[in-house]
């Protein structure tokens, strides 16, 4: 008289919830967002280079730290345990 236990199979279950995946989205978005940061800085004049420009604080710290961000919110979702 022992006591099986019901667990669904894996392929009903799943192996993310709804909010890992909301969790990811928003991960990639702040990727997004910081290799949109990182844009421009290019000039019409092959000749002249502008420094101001191309290391600005947007740039050069700003972007870096978003994409990170963003990849420290992706792997937190894939690492984060569904709820039951």
């Amino acid at each position: 008289m022992s006591k099986e236990i019901k667990q669904q199979p894996a392929q009903e279950r799943g192996l993310f919830d709804k909010g890992n995946y909301q969790l990811m989205l928003a991960g990639v978005v702040l990727v997004v967002i910081g290799f949109l940061l990182m844009l421009g800085g290019g000039g019409d004049d092959p000749k002249r280079f502008s420094p101001e420009e191309v290391y600005s604080f947007r740039r050069i710290t700003l972007a870096p730290i978003v994409i990170l961000l963003g990849l420290a919110v992706e792997v937190f979702a894939i690492m984060r345990k569904p709820k039951q």
